[in-house]
């Protein structure tokens, strides 16, 4: 294989590290988060875009000729004349890495059969978030989960040595806990969180919610997703835990119980999520909204320590503003990359309050699941 340096200018991070070009495919790739990993892909330095899935209609066809692109950028020139293929191991044989941008319809045994191919899945899809033995990461909060993998491995029948499944979390529940993670990093574990959301429009997919239903109006339920805000979060703070035995299992945050309470709303925005917390720490005194803003914006993960390319250079961004974050001027910073913090300060119920934007279509999808194997690559989970 040939090798490349990973430097990634401007917003990005220079990692200096030379890395093996890695053959990946996308199952999913004509679908909206399959169309985003392809424009993320593209140019990635590690990455090698290899082989296209999606269903059988669209199997044989020529890439521009099976997809109706909806990106804001044109269908990369590398990826028009690709062909498209079946979502089958078979296929896919010759990558090392598979990211799923499939529906929850069809994701989950299609994702079974290439982890059972000895393919290593990384998953946009929600299939697979509650199993036991599946690592549910935010690439900058909880990249230690990935030591579950070798159990998730050895647990099947037969035992795989290369093939897994690791899955990264709901759009919502990502933009949270980065400041959350944060926050406990600094001050100690939360013990309260309370968060309302204002999610975009592109978080339902395409063609999504229906014109008459969204503009001039804010619909105050999305199916599900209160739920998956609430237990996501306490798995992915989490830690791992492991029994006289050796097996390994996710604690969800119980050695310092944690209530999240979620009230989710869809609002008119194409992309960005806006969500309003108020936490109460189990530290008393609990910090100063100074002392958090300065937390927030010294906050380094992993991620950006090891040097995945496609880390930003600030994770968390602290506006002063008193009038920001906003989608429309804040989404595409770092390309969408990281989360932006506004409106920190005192809560006369709990302890903090402030405001997080993320971009769901980006740190909120494809981008988590490129920097979970950029992670996995780093730190030898992926073998190259």
């Amino acid at each position: 294989m040939s090798t490349a340096t990973a430097a990634i200018e401007g917003d990005g991070i220079e990692s200096g590290r030379s890395q093996p070009q890695i053959n990946v495919g996308v199952l999913g790739a004509t679908g909206t988060v399959g169309q985003r990993f392809i424009t993320l892909l593209s140019n990635h330095p590690w990455f090698v875009l290899h082989r296209l899935g999606a269903s059988p209609r669209s199997a044989g066809k020529k890439y521009r000729e099976a997809v109706n692109w909806k990106q804001a950028n044109a269908i990369p020139s590398s990826v028009r004349e690709m062909m498209v293929y079946e979502c089958k191991p078979e296929h896919f044989s010759e990558c090392a890495i598979v990211f799923s941008g499939l529906d929850a319809d069809a994701a989950g045994d299609i994702e079974t059969a290439f982890r059972a191919a000895d393919l290593c899945v990384f998953s946009n899809a929600k299939n697979y978030r509650r199993d036991p033995n599946v690592p549910l990461i935010v690439p900058f909060v909880n990249p230690s989960h990935l030591s579950i993998i070798p159990q998730q491995q050895s647990l099947l029948s037969p035992p795989l040595s290369k093939g897994f499944i690791v899955t990264n979390a709901n759009c919502s529940t990502t933009g949270i806990v980065i400041p959350l993670a944060a926050l406990e990093r600094a001050f100690g574990p939360l013990e309260l969180v309370l968060v309302t959301t204002m999610q975009a429009i592109s978080g339902a997919g395409y063609p999504g919610i229906s014109s008459l239903d969204i503009l001039d109006n804010v619909v105050p339920h999305i199916s599900g997703e209160e739920e998956k805000i609430e237990w996501e979060t306490l798995k992915i703070l989490g830690g791992v835990s492991e029994s006289d035995t050796g097996v390994k299992s996710f604690d969800m945050h119980a050695r310092h119980p944690l209530r999240v309470s979620a009230s989710c709303n869809r609002v008119p925005v194409i992309d960005g999520h806006t969500e309003c917390l108020s936490v109460r720490f189990a530290r008393r005194p609990p910090p100063s909204p100074q002392q958090v803003r300065e937390a927030l914006a010294a906050f380094t993960p992993d991620a950006k320590a090891l040097g995945c390319p496609s880390a930003p250079r600030h994770t968390i961004t602290v506006h002063e503003e008193p009038d920001r974050p906003q989608p429309r001027l804040d989404r595409s910073y770092q390309d969408g990359a990281g989360v932006n913090v506004g409106r920190v300060r005192q809560c006369p119920v709990l302890d903090i309050k402030f405001v997080v934007l993320s971009n769901n279509v980006s740190i909120g999808a494809a981008t988590s699941s490129i920097i979970n194997a950029e992670l996995a690559v780093l730190k030898g989970v992926v073998p190259t």
